[in-house]
């Protein structure tokens, strides 16, 4: 059976979302295209060659075409409002980008919109479909590093950008698993003046249930592994098992040294990041989607209960670091100031290349 598809937003993300979607012919049907700038939406179509309704006013499109699936790639800004008009239209399934918020609360209002309406809702953490990801998760599966004690990930771009991606692949290295507590530091305030705002540099430290550790940093002052690749792509996930290391990298690097490889260090790369884009690493994200969409039991990995664990676990993190403790999960009461506008006012400013890049001055060195 194929699913009728929407899409609203055919800038670059939006394409892409698109190609994903036409690369599971047996799976969707694309019925209508929605975006403000007409020229943007009457390119997009004639390039995939759609001879589908188009529209400019996103109310208008879901009325008339009627969707099963609504795929909205937008700021996060406007994706509560998204989910308002799905749950109005009696749509069935929601795609839609990261971050999936831009507060607790209106990530909680809209993941309880989406399980109270039976709304089947993905948050759009694709790279974990690149083949050394995925090579990575089948060797904690088979059980090649042994039990998995600690997760890794570092990211060179900051918490909105990158960070909830690897949050979202920590929990899913983790199997799901959820966490009980964290700790958690923040500095740098440029980056909240960025369309997706972040401090310039986070790290926490995560306790799961299971016992695992799971430890992430994301920005200008993560590790970078490969100086000759972008910094966009200079991102790495690794596992510490019993028996021994493994890691793979946005840009297609990897390597193990494990009780399966002997003791020996193994590395190679496969195709990156900009190589799958063209490629297609939503592809499989999709074809996971309609999986589910057939089968309730076949619950998508990228489901957005798990995307909000993962926002929660960032939040806790940011609490923790603005107020200097332990932070438990679940976080139950959202009634404190919002945690950009606390950086916005009590994060120093930081001699980083970021804030030079915002606010015009020259970068300075940094000091301890």
């Amino acid at each position: 059976m194929k699913h009728t598809v929407a899409i609203m937003g055919l800038g670059v993300r939006g394409k892409t979302h698109l190609k994903g979607i036409l690369e599971n012919p047996d799976r969707y049907e694309v019925v209508g295209l929605c975006d403000i700038r007409e020229d943007v939406m009457k390119a997009a179509a004639k390039s995939f060659g759609l001879s589908v309704p188009l529209f400019t006013d996103v109310e208008e499109m879901l009325a008339e075409t009627k969707p099963e699936v609504f795929v909205f790639v937008t700021y996060p800004n406007l994706r509560l409002s998204m989910i308002e008009l799905a749950v109005r239209h009696g749509i069935r399934a929601v795609s839609f980008e990261k971050p999936m918020a831009e507060d607790m609360p209106e990530a909680r209002k809209m993941t309880d919109l989406c399980v109270q309406n039976h709304i089947k809702a993905i948050v759009c953490h694709q790279q974990k479909y690149l083949s050394q990801m995925q090579e990575l998760k089948k060797k904690a599966d088979r059980g090649d590093l042994g039990e998995i004690k600690k997760i890794f990930a570092e990211t060179q771009p900051w918490l909105a950008q990158l960070g909830t991606h690897y949050m979202d692949y920590i929990i899913w290295a983790n199997g799901g698993c959820r966490a009980k507590s964290v700790i958690g530091h923040v500095h740098g305030p440029a980056t909240l003046k960025d369309n997706h705002p972040s401090p310039d540099f986070l790290m926490g430290e995560i306790l799961f249930e299971n016992g695992t550790r799971g430890y992430l940093e994301c920005g200008y002052f993560s590790e970078r592994h490969n100086p000759e690749m972008y910094a966009d792509s200079d991102n790495r996930l690794t596992l510490w098992g019993t028996n021994g290391y493994a890691y793979a990298e946005t840009d297609g690097f990897w390597g193990e040294c494990s009780k399966a490889t002997k003791g020996e260090f193994i590395s190679g790369k496969e195709p990156g990041w900009y190589h799958h884009q063209e490629k297609q690493i939503q592809t499989p994200y999709y074809t996971e989607y309609a999986d589910w969409l057939d089968d309730d039991s076949k619950p998508h990995s990228c489901n957005i209960e798990t995307a909000f664990h993962g926002y929660e676990i960032l939040e806790a993190i940011c609490l923790s670091a603005l107020d200097n403790k332990r932070i438990d999960l679940p976080l139950t009461d959202f009634s404190y100031e919002p945690v950009l506008a606390r950086m916005e006012r009590e994060l120093p400013q930081c001699g980083t290349l970021l804030r030079a890049l915002y606010t015009g001055e020259e970068p300075r060195e940094e000091r301890d």
